[in-house]
């Protein structure tokens, strides 16, 4: 029988993004690492996994004593703190971790994070982007955009459309969509 080896993941920074995140990840029942210097978040999340660490300085040697080198995925939620989130994603690149996401709240911190070799995610920025979208249409129900030339939109389709195949509506001629699912 083949089993597939448990994904682990890192989170560091649990302010209300890295929290949100860590808990979510636990709850999936995925192996976790969590680290912050604030003793209380730590604490919080000890009720989610037994691999939380108080760690003050985000030294590499620090980080590897974490076991943070060991998961498959890190995420550094530090957002305000620019020059803590370079260092701190440099070191967990040095580390080896084959896949790195960081946070970031400026396009410039973003460039940074991007050129260390980090994927980077602008939460407050994503998520307005998404709201905006649901918004100014009453027809998406929700939006996820995936690059610039590319985004996934849960759509509601109109009264005059029903009863009618994908292929009679021809959505890629008359509105520039792919339609990828039904629900």
């Amino acid at each position: 029988m083949n089993h597939k080896q448990k994904k682990s993941y890192g989170v560091i920074g649990l302010g209300r993004f890295g929290m949100a995140l860590a808990i979510k990840l636990a709850q999936a029942g995925v192996e976790l690492i969590g680290i912050d210097s604030d003793e209380c978040k730590v604490k919080e999340l000890r009720a989610y996994t037994e691999h939380a660490f108080v760690v003050g300085d985000l030294g590499i040697e620090t980080l590897r004593e974490t076991g943070i080198q060991n998961c498959d995925t890190v995420v550094i939620c530090i957002g305000e703190k620019i020059d803590a989130s370079i260092l701190t994603t440099l070191h967990v690149v040095q580390l080896g971790v084959k896949n790195v996401i960081s946070k970031a709240t400026t396009d410039d911190q973003g460039s940074l994070l991007a050129i260390l070799g980090a994927q980077v995610v602008f939460p407050e920025r994503d998520m307005a982007e998404r709201l905006a979208a649901k918004l100014v249409s009453t027809n998406v129900m929700d939006y996820i955009s995936i690059s610039n030339e590319v985004d996934i939109s849960e759509v509601r389709v109109g009264e005059h459309m029903h009863g009618q195949t994908i292929r009679s509506i021809d959505f890629r001629k008359h509105f520039n969509l792919n339609v990828i699912a039904l629900v």
